[in-house]
């Protein structure tokens, strides 16, 4: 399935919010919908890794501060331990037994998944035509390509790849694991689009594990746990069983997390590199479709005026460089937008999964102590190895006070007390199964 140039799409989250009281010291704790009590989430993800993601849109974001999340082919970069392969029993032996079999139901997943390592031209494309019609739920013609393909193998209607020509330039800014992990310490999260961007739909469950695992591995090697939570099935496939194999492996799936307290719209098909489209929860049911730098900014208004919405943009290419490139003026000023609006938290793919999963697991309780501070105790049960971000807390507390010391496993920040009507209450950052939290009023 094919993305417009500037996708997004956008995610409305459940109103379930944590709160614990106790009788005899009247504390109460929410646990606020976004971290630092911010009106809504806006995530910015690119596809693919092409060049200028990282030569042009990453300065733009460094420079305004904002975090973006980049779906990689890990296989594809130097140094790589696992890379393109098909996983399976010998090809020469399934293109014989294609001589005598049709390609049906039962056999094409197998027959699809070898396709793409079967060295002449065109193989990919003939794999991609059947994922797509896998994707739109026609098997009947993903077969028939299948059946074409290997028939033109037999007979000799396809030419062979010939080996590449060496002494190829390499491109200074091509992405590499040393650049991964100096863009990972700036901020920014590195996710799976699998080891060679197949149409997963496509595949046997054999390379599907491939895809998934051998992507994960390598990310978790060359990076870190923490650049293993997200991953985004290649085209946008919404096929049911390639992404519940890739939900049991990432708890951040960019193709649909099925979690029945987040309501997923999904992008629809871009007709036109110009216009990009989107989805709101509370405008309609359809596709609503940018056509200028002016309904793309709406967007995000929409985003920051709702206080339950999670805006994820999709970037491919960028100035005349991958799909659908952007220019890079309409990303400095549509960056700009974003970050000039203060009620917006923006943050990775990855972390605002963190902040929703943790929220929706977690307890929390408070209770006044006899010397006049409160004591707080939030966890979930999650993987806290994976699961470690902050949540943002927000404890009633005297209306005498006027500032508060927070304190949390060996640390302090001092937070300036809120006020409405009554009601006192301080907002801080906790950080789930780190200890107790204990407030101190001034």
């Amino acid at each position: 399935m094919k993305t417009s140039t500037f996708a997004g799409f956008c995610l409305a989250l459940g109103a379930t919010i944590f709160s614990a009281c106790s009788a005899s010291t009247e504390v109460k704790t929410e646990i606020a919908k976004w971290q630092y009590d911010k009106q809504g989430a806006v995530s910015i993800t690119y596809d693919d890794g092409t060049v200028n993601q990282f030569r042009v849109a990453v300065p733009i974001m460094n420079r305004l501060g904002l975090p973006g999340t980049f779906f990689i082919n890990t296989g594809t970069l130097p140094g790589s331990e696992w890379t393109g392969r098909f996983i399976g029993r010998p090809i020469e032996e399934i293109i014989e037994e294609t001589k005598t079999i049709p390609t049906d139901t039962v056999n094409f997943y197998e027959r699809a998944s070898a396709a793409r390592y079967v060295p002449v031209k065109g193989a990919n494309d003939y794999f991609t035509n059947a994922g797509i019609e896998i994707d739109a739920g026609r098997k009947a013609e993903a077969c028939a390509i299948i059946e074409d393909f290997y028939k033109k193998v037999v007979n000799g209607q396809l030419p062979p790849v010939l080996p590449r020509k060496g002494n190829a330039k390499a491109d200074p800014d091509e992405l590499t694991w040393d650049k991964v992990r100096q863009h990972t310490a700036e901020g920014h999260e590195f996710a799976s689009h699998m080891v060679t961007h197949p149409y997963m739909s496509a595949l046997d469950e054999a390379n599907i594990h491939y895809e998934l695992d051998k992507s994960r591995e390598e990310l978790l090697k060359q990076v870190g746990i923490r650049a293993t939570i997200s991953a985004e099935c290649p085209y946008g496939t919404g096929d049911g069983r390639a992404v519940g194999y890739a939900q049991k492996e990432y708890p951040a799936l960019r193709n649909g997390m099925g979690l029945d307290y987040l309501y997923e719209i999904h992008r629809g098909v871009g007709e036109s590199p110009v216009k990009p489209e989107c989805e709101y929860v509370q405008w309609q049911r359809g596709i609503l479709t940018a056509t200028s730098l002016d309904e793309m900014k709406e967007w995000t208004d929409v985003t920051a005026g709702q206080q339950n919405l999670w805006l994820v943009l999709v970037i491919h290419g960028i100035d005349g460089i991958g799909w659908e490139a952007m220019t890079s003026a309409d990303m400095d000023a549509y960056f700009t937008h974003i970050a000039a609006d203060n009620r917006l938290w923006v943050a990775t793919f990855g972390d605002v999964t963190r902040y929703i999963k943790e929220r929706m697991h977690a307890t929390v309780t408070s209770q006044r102590k006899g010397d006049g501070t409160v004591s707080v105790s939030l966890d979930h049960s999650l993987d806290k190895a994976l699961f470690d971000l902050p949540l943002t807390l927000k404890t009633d507390v005297d209306p005498q006070w006027n500032t508060v010391d927070v304190a949390q496993g060996g640390k302090t920040t001092t937070v300036s007390v809120e006020r409405e009507g009554n009601r006192a209450w301080v907002t801080y950052q906790a950080l789930p199964g780190g200890g107790e939290v204990v407030l101190t009023g001034k």
